[in-house]
C-alpha cells in the first residue's frame, strides 16, 4: 500500500502537460537541435544538420515505439500529408539517378528527409493544448534568449570584430546570410505575437512574448531585408483575413508595432553609418539600447493589460464597449497607415512600374535607387534565376533536373555575374528540380497539413473542450506561414535552421487537429473484423517491424555517409600543408564514404597542384569528372594542366568545353585565348583560383 501511495505521489509531481502527453518529453529534446541549428550559420552546412537529422530519427523511433502509435489512428489529413511528403522525399532520392551532379542531389534529398522526419516527429505524437503550449513556449523563449545573446554580443564587440558581423550595412551574424538572418528572427516573432493574444496564458508570459517579438523584429531590421518587409505585409493580410478575434489581435499588435516603430530609427541608423564606411560601436550601442527599452516597455504594456483582463470580471456590456472602442481605434489606424503610405509612396501605379522595372532589369542591384535599401527598388538577379529555373522546368517538366542541381544549369544559361547554387524560391526549386511530379506531391502534402492545422485552430472557438489548442495551432501556423511566404522569393529551403523549425511548427499544428468520431471508432471495428477473420498471423507484424527497421537504418546511413565524408574533407583541408600523405588518405576515405560526390577529388587535385604534382592533379580532376560529367571547374583545371604540359589539342578541347559549361567565366575565356595563341596558362594564377574555389567548397 505504501508503495502505491509513493508512486502516486511521484506521478502527481510530474507537470500536467507531461502527464497528458508523455511524448512531449521527446519533443522537448528535439527543440535542442533546432535551437543549435539556428544559432550557427542557420544550419546551412551539411556537417551541422546531418547529425541533427540522426537525432530526430532516433527520437521519432523512440516515440513510435514508446507511444505505440498507429498511423491509422491519426486524422486523415495528417496521414495524407505524411504520405505525400514521404513521396516527395522518395522522388528527391530517385532524382539522383538522372541528376548531372548526383552528389549534390544526394545532399538535397537528405535535407528533404530531415524535414520529413521533423514533421513526422511533431505531427505523429498527439498533443493537448497545454503540452503544445509548453513546447511552443519553450522554443520561443529559447529564440528570445538567443536574440538577447546576439544583442549583447553586438553591444560588447567593437572595431574590426564588429565589422565582421556585418556585410556592408547589413547584419550577417549569426546566420552568415542577411535575408536568412531576418527570417530567423521573424519566424519566431510571429508565433510570439499570436500567442501573446491568448487569454488562456499567464499574463507574465504574454508580456514576455510581446516584448520578445519587439526585440526579434528589431534584430531582423538590422539585416535590412527587403524580402522580410514584403513578407511582413503579406503576413498582416493573412493574419487579419484568416484568424478570428481581430480586435484582440490588434490590441496586442498595437503596442508591439509601436515599440518596433519607436526603436526603428536608431536601428536603421546603424546601417547608414556602416554604408558610409564608419564602424561605430556608439551607433550599435544606441540601437541595442533603444531595442531593449522598446521591448521592455511593450512587454510591460501587454503584461499589464493581460493581468487586468485575467483578474477583472467585466460585464457583457463593458466587454462590448471595449471591443467597439478598440475596433474604432483599429479602423482609424488602418486609415492613417494607408494614407501615410500613399503620401510617402506617391503614385501607386508609378511605384509598381518602378518595382517591376528594377526587378527584371539586367543590371541587378545597380538598378535600385540610392535611397534606403528597403525602399530603393526590387533590383537583384532573381529575375534571371527564375528565368533559368522555368526554362529548366520547361525542358524537364515531369521529374525535373534533380535535387540541388541548379548551379550547373545557371552557369551554362544565366546572364548575371552571380553563380547561385539554388533558384532563390521554394516554388521555383520544386518545379525546376523535381518537376510536376514533385510539385504535385509537395502541394498535396502541404495542403493536407494546413487543412489539419486549420481544423486545430477552430478549437479556439467557444464551447471547444480544449480552446488553448486552437491558440497554439494558430501561433505555430503563423511561424510556418512566414517561412513559406518569405521563402517564396529566397533560398530558405537550403537553411536547415529555418526549414526544420518551420516543419516542426507545421507538425505541431497537425498534432492538435481533432480526431473525427469515425476515426476514433475505427479501432473497435478493426478488432471486430480481425475477430471475424480469425487470429492475425504473427509474421505480418514481424514483416512490418522489419520494414520499419530497414527504413530507419537506410535513413540513418543516408544521413551519416555524406556527413562523415564532409568531415574527412575538412580534416584534409586542415592538415595538408604539414601532412599531405595523410590528407590524401583522408580524401580517399571521404570518396569511399560518399561514392557520388566529386568534392574529395576536387580538393585532392587542388592539393596536388599546390605541390606542383601535375600528374596527380590531372588524375584527381579526371576522377571528379567521372562523378560529375558537367563539372566546369574540374574541366577548366584539366585543360589548364594540359596547356602547361604542352598538350595543346587536349587543352583546347577541354578549355572549349569548360567555356561552354561556364560561358561567363573570365578565367576560362583567358585560358582558352592563351591556348589558342600557343601560350600556356600561368600556374600561379591557377593555384590562386583553385584556392578560392576550395574555400568556397568548404
Amino acid at each position: 500500500m505504501r508503495r502505491a501511495v509513493s508512486v502516486s505521489a511521484i506521478t502527481n509531481r510530474i507537470p500536467a502537460p507531461l502527464r497528458e502527453a508523455p511524448a512531449t518529453v521527446l519533443l522537448l529534446a528535439a527543440i535542442v537541435p533546432l535551437i543549435a541549428l539556428a544559432s550557427d550559420q542557420a544550419g546551412y552546412p551539411l556537417t551541422h544538420w546531418a547529425p541533427d537529422g540522426l537525432i530526430v530519427l532516433a527520437l521519432l523511433a523512440l516515440g513510435m515505439r514508446g507511444v505505440g502509435l498507429r498511423v491509422a489512428a491519426l486524422p486523415l489529413t495528417v496521414r495524407i500529408a505524411l504520405a505525400a511528403l514521404a513521396g516527395y522525399t522518395l522522388l528527391s532520392f530517385c532524382s539522383i539517378l538522372w541528376a548531372s551532379a548526383p552528389g549534390d542531389a544526394w545532399e538535397g534529398a537528405d535535407r528533404t528527409l530531415l524535414y520529413l522526419l521533423v514533421f513526422a516527429l511533431f505531427a505523429c505524437l498527439r498533443q493537448t493544448g497545454r503540452s503544445a503550449a509548453l513546447l511552443l513556449a519553450t522554443w520561443l523563449l529559447a529564440m528570445i534568449g538567443l536574440a538577447v545573446f546576439v544583442a549583447l554580443h553586438l553591444d560588447a564587440v567593437s572595431g574590426a570584430t564588429l565589422a565582421k558581423l556585418f556585410g556592408g550595412p547589413r547584419l550577417l551574424y549569426p546566420s552568415g546570410y542577411v535575408n536568412a538572418n531576418a527570417a530567423l528572427w521573424l519566424m519566431a516573432a510571429w508565433p510570439a505575437l499570436l500567442l501573446a493574444r491568448s487569454r488562456l496564458l499567464w499574463w507574465g508570459l504574454r508580456g514576455a512574448f510581446a516584448g520578445g517579438a519587439v526585440l526579434l523584429a528589431e534584430l531582423a531590421l538590422l539585416s535590412q531585408s527587403r524580402g522580410s518587409l514584403y513578407a511582413t505585409a503579406a503576413m498582416l493580410l493573412l493574419v487579419f483575413a484568416l484568424l478570428g478575434d481581430r480586435v484582440r489581435t490588434f490590441a496586442v499588435l498595437a503596442p508591439v508595432a509601436a515599440g518596433i516603430g519607436a526603436a526603428a530609427p536608431a536601428v536603421l541608423r546603424v546601417g547608414d553609418h556602416l554604408r558610409d564606411g564608419e564602424v561605430t560601436p556608439t551607433a550599435v550601442h544606441a540601437a541595442i539600447a533603444a531595442a531593449v527599452v522598446a521591448a521592455v516597455v511593450a512587454g510591460l504594456g501587454v503584461a499589464i493589460g493581460a493581468a487586468i483582463e485575467s483578474r477583472t470580471v467585466f460585464s457583457a456590456g463593458a466587454r462590448r464597449r471595449v471591443r467597439y472602442g478598440i475596433g474604432a481605434v483599429a479602423l482609424a489606424t488602418l486609415v492613417g497607415v494607408v494614407s501615410a503610405g500613399w503620401v510617402a509612396a506617391g503614385d501607386p501605379a508609378a511605384r509598381l512600374r518602378h518595382a517591376w522595372d528594377t526587378f527584371k532589369s539586367g543590371r541587378g542591384y545597380a538598378a535600385n535607387s540610392s535611397a534606403n535599401r528597403l525602399v530603393s527598388g526590387l533590383g537583384s538577379n532573381r529575375y534571371d534565376f527564375y528565368r533559368v529555373a522555368l526554362d529548366e522546368f520547361a525542358a524537364h517538366p515531369l521529374i525535373g533536373i534533380g535535387a540541388d542541381n541548379f548551379q550547373q544549369q545557371y552557369l551554362a544559361h544565366g546572364r548575371s555575374d552571380e553563380t547561385p547554387r539554388y533558384p532563390h524560391s521554394v516554388e521555383m526549386r520544386t518545379l525546376a528540380e523535381t518537376g510536376l511530379a514533385g510539385m504535385g506531391l509537395a502541394l498535396v502534402g502541404l495542403a493536407a497539413a494546413l487543412a489539419a492545422g486549420v481544423r486545430a485552430c477552430r478549437s479556439s472557438l467557444a464551447g471547444s473542450p480544449d480552446p488553448l489548442a486552437g491558440a497554439v495551432a494558430a501561433a505555430a501556423l503563423g511561424g510556418f506561414a512566414y517561412w513559406a511566404v518569405h521563402g517564396s522569393f529566397d533560398w530558405f529551403w537550403e537553411f536547415a535552421g529555418l526549414g526544420a523549425p518551420a516543419f516542426a511548427l507545421l507538425g505541431l499544428a497537425c498534432a492538435l487537429a481533432p480526431v473525427t468520431p469515425l476515426a476514433a471508432a475505427a479501432p473497435p471495428r478493426a478488432e471486430a473484423r480481425t475477430a471475424a477473420r480469425g487470429p492475425r498471423r504473427p509474421w505480418i507484424g514481424g514483416l512490418g517491424i522489419l520494414a520499419g527497421v530497414c527504413l530507419a537504418l537506410g535513413a540513418a546511413g543516408s544521413l551519416a555517409a555524406p556527413w562523415l565524408s564532409r568531415l574527412e574533407v575538412q580534416a584534409a583541408a586542415r592538415i595538408w600543408p604539414a601532412a599531405p600523405r595523410r590528407a590524401y588518405a583522408r580524401l580517399d576515405e571521404a570518396a569511399r564514404l560518399n561514392p557520388l560526390s566529386d568534392e574529395p577529388y576536387l580538393v585532392a587535385g587542388g592539393i596536388a597542384l599546390r605541390f606542383g604534382d601535375l600528374a596527380r592533379a590531372d588524375h584527381e580532376f579526371s576522377l571528379a569528372l567521372s562523378r560529375n560529367h558537367n563539372g566546369a571547374y574540374a574541366t577548366l583545371e584539366r585543360g589548364a594542366i594540359a596547356s602547361i604540359r604542352g598538350e595543346r589539342q587536349l587543352a583546347l578541347r577541354l578549355l572549349r568545353r569548360a567555356l561552354r559549361l561556364d560561358p561567363r567565366n573570365p578565367l576560362a575565356r583567358e585560358a582558352l585565348a592563351r591556348a589558342q595563341h600557343g601560350g600556356r596558362v600561368d600556374l600561379q594564377e591557377l593555384n590562386r583560383s583553385l584556392l578560392r574555389k576550395a574555400q568556397q567548397l568548404l
